[in-house]
């Protein structure tokens, strides 16, 4: 087994490593529209169902549920079925949830959609992690990860410019058209473009592995196998409880309270941005702006973190990106008067708090070996995943007890200065 990863470890990546690494930035990417056009259409939403804040706060954390239930359970089937199997499924679940939303007729029907919706992408989130840990060679190992984080606000940004568009012309259904249309382009192309893991391959041997494995290194440019390498008897079990043994347990719960804790900074940001802009009496396509540079921000953010990442530790920059995340959200809540002045708010606030998510993954899959990458990905995101479906809801609900935006929004700070001290515990896990 060793020798096998380290010919894939210490050579070029070819290019189908590229080609699916690509695939599945892009895949991030629509996982960034499909979870953002929720606060896309979140304005007309309000307006033709006259709902409030609190009623408002619940659907915007609906399909952040079902990312959270996703990622644990579908993290779990993709280190025992294989990333590419479950990413297609996934894939699958997410075009029919978006089509489906353009059907709905009240608050609970969209909820319980956008709930259906939510599993695919917490699935999608952790397998397409895992898949590019294992896709990339060991020196572009967390540059890759960066990179392919990045492509949720690239997804975002692209979603955002076309809903803006969008609602000019029609209404906050259009959004969901159009991302049903998107993800459903994306099925037969990763039926062709995206390989199974060798990794997986090696560490579940099905009992064709060796022809698939030799066929994948043909189409990497290496030279085949002569035979599978005897199995570690040491290696972890892919098991859900593998996570919380001696070896792991201290990673896995620190990095996912760390993660609960950052997520719920992350999602006031990008769930409310819409909402207060058009509170602000300003209209809902220039509030998808706001939030479109929010995401601008961001993806400035995951690059600069991913090339540092080539000189630095991840953990010390993620732990810096969570502590200036704090100061900007705070600086956000000041208000501003001028559309400019909360665009250019907004953009520093998503530097550094997408920049500490795509810094996170990162960490994640540095610190999970083969066998439980995808589980403990799913683990960390799922269960991390409360933090994202809670920040919205207690927004909302501190919004309707008249708390104003300054107060709102330094209580929503706070959680990634908790999540950096969190982060500042961690044993980094030897290479």
């Amino acid at each position: 087994m060793t020798d096998i990863r380290h010919r894939l470890d210490e050579a070029p990546m070819g290019r189908l490593q590229i080609a699916a690494i690509i695939l599945c930035i892009l895949l991030n990417a629509l996982d960034g529209f499909d979870v953002l056009a929720i606060s896309f259409a979140s304005p007309g939403i309000a307006r033709e169902w006259g709902i409030d804040r609190a009623a408002l706060g619940l659907v915007l954390s609906m399909e952040l549920i079902g990312m959270a239930v996703g990622s644990v359970l579908l993290g779990n089937v993709a280190d025992r079925i294989g990333r590419r199997p479950t990413i297609l499924g996934c894939l699958v679940v997410m075009a029919a949830g978006m089509a489906g939303a353009t059907q709905a007729w009240d608050v609970v029907s969209l909820s319980f959609i956008r709930l259906l919706t939510g599993l695919g992408i917490g699935g999608m989130l952790a397998c397409t992690n895992a898949m590019v840990a294992e896709l990339s060679n060991a020196r572009s190992r967390s540059l890759a990860v960066a990179i392919m984080a990045a492509g949720y606000p690239v997804g975002a940004i692209l979603g955002g410019s076309v809903a803006s568009h969008l609602l000019i012309a029609g209404d906050w259904r259009d959004i969901f058209l159009f991302g049903g249309i998107v993800t459903a382009v994306f099925l037969p192309v990763s039926l062709w473009l995206l390989p199974e893991s060798i990794g997986f391959l090696l560490q579940k041997r099905p009992q064709d592995a060796l022809a698939r494995i030799n066929r994948l290194l043909g189409r990497m440019g290496h030279a085949p196998a002569a035979a599978l390498p005897a199995p570690d008897p040491t290696a972890t079990r892919p098991a859900f409880a593998s996570l919380f043994a001696p070896g792991l347990a201290r990673t896995t719960i620190l990095l996912t309270l760390a993660y609960f804790c950052h997520i719920m900074t992350f999602y006031f940001i990008l769930k409310w941005v819409p909402k207060i802009v058009v509170d602000m009496g300003f209209a809902p396509s220039a509030a998808g702006g706001v939030l479109v540079w929010a995401n601008v921000g961001g993806l400035a953010g995951s690059l600069l973190l991913g090339a540092l990442s080539w000189r630095l530790p991840v953990r010390g920059l993620v732990m810096v990106a969570m502590v200036a995340s704090t100061c900007l959200v705070t600086v956000f809540g000041q208000g501003q008067t001028t559309l400019a002045g909360l665009s250019l708010v907004a953009a520093c606030a998503g530097f550094f708090t997408n920049g500490a998510v795509v810094g996170l993954y990162a960490l994640v899959a540095q610190s999970f070996p083969t066998a439980v990458r995808a589980g403990g990905t799913g683990v960390v995101i799922g269960i991390g995943r409360g933090g994202a479906a809670l920040g919205p809801i207690l927004a909302g609900f501190l919004f309707t007890l008249d708390f104003g935006l300054p107060a709102v929004a330094f209580v929503m700070a706070l959680g990634s200065l908790v999540g950096a001290a969190l982060l500042a515990m961690l044993r980094p896990r030897p290479a």
